[in-house]
């Protein structure tokens, strides 16, 4: 079984080899990192370990057996109660439930151990399968969001109010 896990510096090859592997399967639904991320991967992924221990956002990574990552499951700008939903899953593992089951233990998670209340998500309208994720994660959709919000695309945001479970 893949296990959901906080993100650490020593995750940062295998993080770096799920981004190049993916690249051409992100671009066709979310708008391209481009060639900067991948130039500026090591300091972006400190400042990213650095927001995670100020408390800002919390990342986590899906990681198989063989120690390769599936997934990447975050949670940005915790803050008053509710936070941004952000994922992305490996091709090879889309569609076959995935992400639907992770972002469901990633909301348990925001709720018991990050003490969340609401976590909100913004997905292209184009995005069907990330739509078709938040809905059975139990996401609602509340209004359109702002291009800026979904990488220059139309979009809607959608909503989750959690219930803190033992």
């Amino acid at each position: 079984m893949p296990e959901l896990k906080r993100l650490r510096a020593d995750d940062a090859p295998a993080v770096l080899a799920f981004e190049r592997a993916n690249r051409a399967y992100f671009a066709a639904s979310i708008s391209d990192r481009g060639d900067g991320f991948f130039e500026e991967f090591a300091d972006r992924y400190s400042a990213s370990l650095a927001e995670q221990e100020a408390g800002v956002c919390a990342f986590h990574v899906l990681v198989a057996k063989d120690g390769s990552v599936l997934g990447r499951f975050n949670l940005y700008d915790l803050e008053d109660g509710t936070a941004r939903l952000g994922y992305r899953v490996a091709q090879h593992v889309a569609g076959r439930g995935v992400a639907t089951a992770t972002v469901r233990e990633l909301c348990r998670l925001a709720a018991v151990r990050y003490g969340l209340r609401t976590l909100r998500a913004a997905t292209s309208r184009d995005n069907v399968a990330s739509q078709r994720v938040l809905t059975k994660a139990g996401f609602v959709a509340v209004g359109p969001a702002d291009p800026v919000d979904v990488g220059g695309k139309a979009g809607t945001w959608y909503e989750h109010d959690l219930v803190p479970q033992p």
